[in-house]
């Protein structure tokens, strides 16, 4: 039975290693939305970072941005929520982490995905690739300034730390307030408590009158393993991250 719902993450699952669309995959895209079934980009990226491999892969409609945090219509801009991490929250984990890691940077998105608030020094340590934005138009903002405002995602790196070893560093501060994973990127992204792809995606399927039970879902990143879960079906890529492997497997009660 086709699902009314198929649920996909972009980097590392739809795409291809050039950040393109395979002419198969466009085939296959085409042929379940020609049966009725929608089809939702859920991303760590941005709606500037989806729509622009929109035309390729057909995504005029729903798409949820920023791991869950935004729920936002591609074509009529019309959203559906968006959750902030709390400038106090962010503040004091941030300071806090500084304490353990000194060298942390941040970057601070907000204003529906559209604004780009980087700390001095970030843009030293990042790429085209990373946020799909030319690090030399990233702005060099004091600390204060990056975490004056809520965030819809807060972009943490090291320029020697791993993703994964600087999430340690974070969750070993015992705080709370927020959520905070790590898609692939070189960077561990926070955001408010409780916000994931699984929360953002249940959050649109309940608008759309989908049952958890008609969602397909693929992924391949940490950042998916809560989705993957919570999908009716999760379907984790041959290359996944054992988290996202993990999560389906628990969810088939393998």
């Amino acid at each position: 039975m086709l699902p009314r719902l198929i649920a996909t993450d972009l980097d590392g699952t739809l795409l291809r290693r050039d950040l393109s669309v395979s002419p198969r995959t466009q085939l296959a895209l085409d042929a379940v939305r020609e049966r009725g079934v929608l089809v939702v980009p859920v991303t760590a990226r941005q709606p500037l970072g989806v729509r622009h491999l929109a035309g390729a892969a057909g995504f005029t409609g729903w798409a949820l941005c920023s791991n869950g945090a935004l729920g936002i219509h591609l074509t009529t801009d019309e959203v559906l929520f968006e959750s902030l991490l709390a400038q106090e929250v962010q503040t004091a984990v941030v300071q806090a982490l500084l304490e353990r890691v000194p060298e942390v940077v941040c970057v601070s998105i907000r204003e529906r995905g559209e604004g780009f608030y980087a700390q001095a020094g970030y843009a030293a340590l990042a790429s085209q690739s990373d946020h799909k934005r030319d690090p030399a138009t990233m702005n060099a903002l004091s600390l204060n300034e990056v975490l004056s405002q809520p965030s819809l995602k807060l972009a943490l790196r090291h320029p020697e730390l791993s993703p994964a070893d600087l999430l340690g560093e974070l969750r070993a501060l015992g705080l709370s307030g927020f959520h905070a994973t790590h898609s692939g990127a070189p960077f561990v992204e926070m955001a408010a408590a409780g916000i994931t792809k699984a929360a953002g995606l249940a959050q649109l399927c309940e608008c759309l009158d989908v049952h958890q039970a008609e969602v397909l879902a693929f992924g391949d990143a940490p950042n998916d393993a809560e989705m993957l879960a919570w999908a009716g079906h999760g379907v984790a890529m041959a290359n996944a991250h054992p988290e996202a492997r993990a999560a389906c497997w628990a969810a088939q009660g393998e």
